[in-house]
């Protein structure tokens, strides 16, 4: 455990930073069209910053606009309790999944299972070394599933990296037994077109269904030919899951998504998904697919069925992933400009860039739409070495307000309120200062969860955090027990009690 240094907080607006503009020079400066071709979570190449750049930066730590290298601060309704940091699987940290008194934690070179029954002193229970990014993780009842979206050599655990270009490559879905959390055995494998960026989990009683979203196809790669306008469905039963098989290929973009550049400059051309969110209480999805927003139906889980399909050709880059809220009348879906390789929460790039967009759902059934309400950023300036972007968060169940926790990579943690669909505001927030001062680096929360009363965060270079949450807006929460909780699975909260 490492001790955790907090600072008097001072609450830093992007407006006071205005004037250091100079400061924020990103990987972006050229405006939209500069976005990745390809985002999705790629780790960032160190991009040196100049002399008077770093200069800028001290100055900024200086005056108390950001906080210094590594200073960990938060507002006073946040107190951190843990960080554990990383041991032996030294890649890049994931996503997160709940079950009972564990968190699975995904990690580039594998992933490490936490017993949290002290969320104050989270112990280790297992680490298993299985490469391949981004090794995105979920669980449901004695299964692990664990997505590979990197070209390996086959699909074990001791593969190698082998070039796309080659048929004998393997990239999918892994599926492991923790019916011992202490020793998880590795049961099956599924390859999938264009790998396993992320997955969602559709569990049924004997069977679980999986959506793997996977993207960017190339005539060059054999098991990942455009077009790829869809998204694979593997059906794994429980009591066999060595059958488990792909079910289907559902096309979601018939007319082939949205074009991207050059008609739509700095957006991502739609070739997949990059992730879905499924809310099964209400047969409903909503799909972060690149360069298009969907909401559809999953009564038939086999066979999604489209409802209705948004673009934002202004603002939004890469659609990466989507959250419900609890009445599924509103879809948050965040914006990964720069693919999480890139500094963009600063004053040149501005509030409605890199953000969340917020969608009311209106209308009834198969005629429901998704309707733009409003941007949400954090309004916190970082460094021009701090990578920053929307990324993965969850709701907050507080019965009649609209609540989320979302981690910002290295813009920290924020829990914010979208009652009010046009006006959201944040509310509490934890973030550690820049990691350097002389290069653009990936670190930060990768995901920040709610989880029976904890905030955890999975930091990609720092490891594993817990936060205390202590507010009286959030504090009915705390009452709400989940015995199992994949983000992307969204609960219905008040049905487990």
């Amino acid at each position: 455990m490492t001790s955790l240094h907090t600072t008097q907080v001072r609450r830093r607006r992007l407006g006071v930073a205005a004037a250091a503009a100079g400061l924020f020079a990103t990987l972006l400066t050229a405006g939209p069209a500069a976005a990745t071709p390809d985002p999705g979570d790629h780790p960032a190449v160190g991009t040196g910053l100049s002399a008077s750049q770093e200069a800028v930066a001290a100055a900024a730590i200086e005056d108390g606009e950001i906080p210094g290298v590594d200073e960990i601060v938060h507002s006073d309704n946040i107190t951190p309790l843990a960080n554990i940091p990383k041991d032996a699987l030294k890649g890049l940290n994931t996503d997160l999944a709940f079950q009972g008194k564990y968190a699975f934690a995904g990690n580039y070179d594998g992933f490490r299972i936490f017993d949290i029954s002290n969320p104050r002193s989270p112990e280790t229970v297992a680490q298993v070394l299985c490469p391949g990014s981004q090794n995105d993780v979920s669980v449901s009842g004695n299964l692990l599933f664990l997505s590979t979206d990197s070209s390996r050599s086959d699909n074990s655990c001791a593969s190698t990296t082998q070039p796309a270009t080659e048929k004998s490559s393997w990239e999918g879905m892994k599926i492991f037994d923790i019916s011992d959390k202490r020793n998880p055995k590795y049961v099956a494998a599924v390859e999938t077109a264009c790998g396993s960026h992320t997955h969602t989990l559709v569990p049924e009683r004997s069977s679980v269904y999986v959506y793997v979203s996977s993207y960017s196809p190339n005539e060059t790669f054999p098991d990942c030919q455009p077009p790829h306008d869809g998204i694979s469905v593997i059906k794994v039963p429980r009591k066999a899951p060595e059958k488990a098989a792909i079910v289907n290929f559902p096309v979601l973009f018939p007319d082939g998504g949205n074009p991207g550049a050059p008609t739509n400059p700095g957006v991502s051309k739609t070739t997949g998904c990059h992730d879905i969110t499924v809310l099964p209480s209400k047969d409903l999805a909503a799909g972060a697919c690149m360069g298009d927003g969907l909401l559809f139906s999953i009564k038939d889980p086999e066979n999604p069925k489209i409802i209705d399909r948004v673009q934002d050709n202004v603002n939004f880059a890469f659609w990466h992933s989507a959250t419900f809220n609890q009445n599924a009348d509103k879809v948050v879906f965040t914006d990964e400009l720069g693919g999480g390789g890139a500094a963009t929460c600063n004053a040149e790039i501005g509030p409605k860039r890199g953000a969340d967009g917020i969608y009311d759902i209106v209308g009834r059934g198969d005629h429901r739409k998704l309707v733009f309400r409003s941007y949400f950023k954090i309004d916190r300036p970082q460094a021009a070495t701090e990578v920053c972007v929307a990324h993965n968060g969850s709701i907050i169940p507080v019965k009649g307000r609209d609540l989320m926790v979302q981690a910002w990579y290295q813009g920290g943690v924020s829990v914010w309120d979208f009652t009010n669909s046009s006006a959201p505001k944040e509310i509490a927030y934890f973030e550690r200062g820049p990691v350097s001062l002389d290069a653009v680096t990936t670190a930060g929360p990768w995901s920040a969860y709610y989880y029976n009363g904890y905030i955890y965060s999975n930091d990609i270079a720092k490891g594993f955090d817990v936060l205390k949450l202590d507010d009286r807006r959030t504090d009915p929460a705390k009452r709400v027990r989940m015995p199992e909780l994949n983000v992307q699975t969204q609960p219905d909260y008040f049905d487990h009690h």
